[in-house]
């Protein structure tokens, strides 16, 4: 009888803390789905679509063998931005050892787009080929007609013959693409134009921040000006912050240094090193217009599973942008 009574107790505290609804971030802590587990979405990109945000990420494991891709992309879905359902593996490696995507290749800040005309989700992705270590330097393209996948691999490139490693993508209010990546063995950022199905370069493009070694790429527009949000190039390692401003996405584009003010306490670092952190996306936020929030990992090398999460907003001012530290905060801040 006490068994039992235990085993119902079990039960009914897993659901009240599954049950639990969030109402603020707290960055840097534990994340847990709706589920109660620790969020597994690292390097992510954000896509809102049909009133719903959708978080796709690097589905990490335990152990320096989770810096390479295991199980592939996964995808999350939430209707606050607090409270998020694991939607399961969207892009899945192959166990084809002449795959491309084969298990065990590195599969980096995978992106994912929305075109209108073709009405097909557009996933792009930092790809290095199974056992190349950081050589191959190519970017994936996969596709689906679902938001939630799965999503079926198209192909790998180097995109317009350059190399290509960290990167984002963002869609203008024209509808037409753009995919910025770190390029020229991470010295030099490219920024080109996709192709009108974004599948491929158009062939337009241009190359910025030349030899300024910058990766982490991120991107938002906010009253007719693009903002960019990236980091320099010291690997696993946080280092500070970089940012810049243009009025038109190619260019040219004013730096304005480093947006991070105060410092996480959890890790007893502030600007100097992005708060422990490395930039992975600008995140409009909606029903606010020109709120963002800024979206950073957290990474954990030895064990990559528990990488974390810092989203922190976005202050427009003076022509540029801070992100200020908060210990916790809700989008009623903005």
């Amino acid at each position: 009888m006490k068994r039992c009574l235990l085993m119902v107790a079990v039960c009914v505290f897993g659901w009240l803390a599954h049950a639990e609804k969030r109402s603020s971030f707290v960055p840097g802590a534990v994340w847990p789905d709706t589920e109660g587990v620790h969020i597994n979405a690292h390097g992510g990109g954000f896509l809102f679509h049909d009133g719903m945000y959708y978080w796709f990420g690097e589905h990490k494991i335990a152990g320096p063998k989770g810096n390479s891709a295991q199980v592939g992309v996964r995808c999350y879905s939430s209707a606050d931005l607090y409270n998020w359902k694991n939607e399961g593996v969207a892009l899945a490696v192959s166990d084809d050892p002449d795959s491309d995507m084969a298990k065990g290749c590195i599969l980096e800040r995978p992106k994912v787009v929305y075109n209108r005309a073709t009405r097909q989700f557009v996933m792009w992705f930092h790809l290095e080929l199974k056992g190349e270590g950081y050589s191959s330097a190519r970017s994936g393209v996969a596709v689906s007609d679902r938001v939630t996948g799965p999503y079926r691999f198209v192909e790998s490139f180097r995109p317009n013959g350059a190399m290509a490693r960290d990167q984002t993508l963002f869609v203008d209010d024209d509808g037409a693409a753009y995919h910025l990546y770190a390029s020229e063995n991470n010295a030099t950022l490219h920024i080109s134009r996709l192709t009108d199905d974004y599948l491929k370069p158009s062939g337009d493009y241009r190359r910025l921040f030349e030899k300024r070694s910058m990766e982490a790429p991120a991107i938002c527009k906010r009253d007719g000006k693009y903002y960019f949000l990236g980091s320099g190039c010291t690997g696993w390692r946080p280092n500070a912050a970089r940012s810049a401003v243009a009025s038109h996405i190619f260019g040219p584009w004013e730096e304005l240094g480093n947006p991070c003010a105060g410092t996480n306490p959890g890790l007893g670092v502030g600007p100097e090193k992005t708060f422990g952190g490395q930039s992975t996306y600008l995140l409009p936020v909606q029903g606010k217009p020109g709120a963002v929030v800024a979206v950073f990992d957290v990474w954990t090398p030895k064990n990559p599973i528990d990488g974390t999460y810092l989203f922190l907003p976005v202050a427009f001012e003076n022509g540029g942008f801070e992100i200020q530290w908060r210990d916790e905060w809700s989008l009623d801040d903005l």
